[in-house]
């Protein structure tokens, strides 16, 4: 099952797996549910049997559920960038949806667990080799490994770990998307569904032939207004001033003297200027099997012939129980310290460039270990260009890091100390205050995009008491001090400036009574025998016939599209017809006329039925899977005990 993961490993998977790094528990983990014992819980998983295995409960908390929350919030920010609508995100959905998932996380990670799914060291090991974000020309590098680690506040065993603890659920996973599988005739039928055509025409019948026609009197908007007077409500919005400290925008430093590169240069040299020692590693693997004593003998059986002259790589192709690089004559590539298990590496660094070592043991075998080429060890020089620039971009970074830290002390302090004002903290740090536009709860441009900004910005203290926030991280190197300029309260709208709104609701509201009223005639002729054409054109209106459509035609109305493929098969030479919402709002008549197929199936064997084959395959999987999951969280209880908040206030009981 490793080996399928490993196959797997290629283009947006990969990193998917190095941003775990960095967002560690976004997929099938649990790790991050910690918080304090204040912290309310919203629901507790588990407490029950799933297939025989006790499965324990798991509190889940309001403060893990807004942490989640923030982060699924960040992602869809960072996935939409300047399409990004704060005021387009429903809240309601969202919350239910980050919610479903932390629950399904806690069942499968449980489920799996106790179902035994492991992973040991030498298939850890193997499948930290195989991911290239962590190679140096195709082999595995501890150094890089080390460094990525490192580039994301990461450390080899705190990763180690992670994926000791994601790679069994992935093995679970695989193998239920593995059980899928569907017939050839299956594939035939999905292939006539993709490829049905349609022929089909339609009438629209648009508000604006309707509206022109209908008058509102004064005293229907009265009464509209005085009936729905809750409908017509400013929500409360805010305005802000604020100061804003990021790392991004701080100034580079002036180069520092020669004698401070130097310093840098040699506390780093060995890790940052050197390149180690590199060793070309051939081997033969004689695996234990059921008798070592047996297995040792032969390998050093295969010794004494080399000794006599047999040839190294020959005698590994007809005799290595390596797979990986037995066809290779036992290459392993290029190798350095920290790559390779600890007795292998000493016997492999012990050896003169051309000799085989006599056999030795390692946890997978008796090896014998050829080595067939040598890269001495470099340093680049502290004069070289590439290592001057290094040096000065390292300690830019570090002193602006170091600002940023300093800075940031400085703005929550000066903030505190100022509350009613951000000049103090302006005039200290530099900074020009900014201001935002009005915003809701639903939030707006800029700044007011950010969570955290709109929950400060509607708290008591910001819009109440009209006091400076706290730093607010808009990331880890972004902060913002925010406070309010302008704040109007929630507000009933005066007749007056709604007036029109109700008027073109009325409108619109009669208008459309008209045109569903034309549509139910028109449906009600072509039931009774008459042409879409012939009805149509008693009541002025036109008949537009398009291409035939199938499933996937990209020019079609979305709704008209939908409509069409749930309309039944003509009956009796009589077209089927239905009444349909355009997306512009405008009602339609849709009539059904025919159906045909575009083409012939591909015959079974080609490579279009096995690509349709697989896609249909894949899809099923999906759907396998989730019916797994939703199974398991059947069977185990859940107790929600209350709704979590969005915003960093007490959760609400159901």
């Amino acid at each position: 099952m490793l080996q399928t993961i490993r196959d797997r490993l290629t283009g947006p998977i990969v990193w998917v797996i190095i941003g775990l790094i960095s967002v560690p528990f976004a997929i099938w983990g649990i790790q991050s549910f910690q918080t304090g014992d204040s912290d309310p819980v919203v629901a507790t998983v588990g407490a029950t049997n799933v297939l025989g295995l006790s499965i324990g409960g798991t509190d889940i908390t309001q403060g893990q559920f807004r942490n989640e929350y923030e982060q699924y919030y960040r992602r869809l920010q960072s996935l939409q960038g300047e399409n990004f609508r704060a005021d387009q995100i429903d809240a309601v959905k969202t919350r239910d949806l980050v919610m479903k998932g932390m629950i399904s996380r806690v069942v499968f990670d449980r489920y799996t667990r106790k179902a035994g799914y492991r992973l040991d060291d030498a298939a850890l090991r193997e499948f930290l080799e195989s991911v290239p974000q962590f190679q140096d020309k195709g082999r595995f590098s501890a150094q890089r490994y080390r460094e990525v680690l490192l580039q994301n506040g990461a450390t080899p065993e705190s990763f180690e770990q992670m994926q000791r603890d994601r790679l069994p659920k992935e093995q679970l996973r695989d193998v239920v998307l593995d059980s899928a599988f569907v017939s050839a005739e299956e594939s035939r039928q999905a292939w006539r569904l993709a490829h049905q055509q349609r022929n089909y025409s339609y009438v629209a019948l648009p508000a604006a032939k309707y509206v022109g026609a209908i008058s509102i009197s004064d005293a229907q908007i009265q009464q509209q207004y005085d009936d729905n007077k809750t409908s017509y409500q400013a929500p409360e919005r805010i305005k802000l001033a604020y100061l804003e400290l990021d790392l991004a925008q701080m100034p580079p430093a002036a180069p520092p003297s020669a004698e401070i590169l130097k310093a840098m240069y040699e506390a780093q040299k060995a890790s940052a200027f050197s390149t180690p020692e590199e060793r070309r590693a051939s081997h033969i693997l004689i695996s234990f099997g059921a008798d070592k004593s047996a297995s040792k003998a032969k390998a050093q059986a295969l010794y004494e012939k080399i000794k006599q002259g047999a040839d190294f790589a020959d005698t590994a192709k007809q005799n290595s129980d390596d797979p990986g690089s037995k066809s290779k004559g036992g290459d392993l590539g290029w190798v350095k310290h920290g790559t390779l298990t600890p007795k292998f590496e000493a016997a492999l660094f012990d050896l003169k460039l051309n000799e085989v070592s006599e056999p030795v043991e390692t946890e997978f075998g008796w090896h014998l270990i050829k080595l067939t080429e040598l890269k001495p060890a470099k340093t680049a020089a502290f004069d070289d260009a590439d290592v001057q620039k290094q040096l000065l971009d390292t300690y830019r970074q570090k002193d602006a890091a170091q600002r940023f830290s300093d800075e940031s002390q400085q703005l929550e302090q000066l903030s505190f100390e100022n509350p009613s004002s951000l000049d103090a903290a302006a005039k200290a740090l530099n900074l020009t205050p900014k201001t935002s536009d009005w915003f809701t709860r639903a939030g707006g441009a800029g700044i007011a995009a950010t969570p955290a900004v709109i929950t400060a910005a509607f708290s008591r203290e910001v819009a109440q008491d009209g006091e400076n926030s706290k730093p607010i991280a808009i990331d880890t190197t972004h902060l913002v001090v925010i406070r309010k300029t302008e704040y109007e309260a929630p507000r009933t709208l005066d007749l007056k400036e709604v007036s029109d709104r109700i008027r073109d609701e009325l409108k619109a509201k009669a208008a459309k009574a008209k045109a569903d009223a034309d549509a139910d005639a028109l449906i009600a002729a072509v039931n009774g025998g008459q042409t879409l054409d012939a009805a149509a054109k008693a009541k002025s209106l036109d008949v537009v016939t398009p291409a035939p459509a199938k499933r996937d035609t990209k020019d079609a109305d979305a709704a008209l599209l939908g409509a069409l493929f749930k309309l039944p098969h003509p009956a009796d030479g009589k077209p089927s017809a239905d009444k349909i919402t355009l997306a512009n709002g405008d009602v339609a008549v849709i009539a059904l006329q025919s159906i045909s197929d575009d083409g012939t199936p591909p015959a079974p064997g080609t490579a279009d039925f096995q690509r349709d084959s697989t896609q249909l395959r894949d899809a099923q999987a999906g759907a396998e899977l989730e019916s797994f999951l939703a199974a398991m969280e059947t069977q185990i209880k859940v107790k929600r005990k209350a709704e979590p908040n969005t915003d960093k206030s007490e959760p609400v009981a159901p």
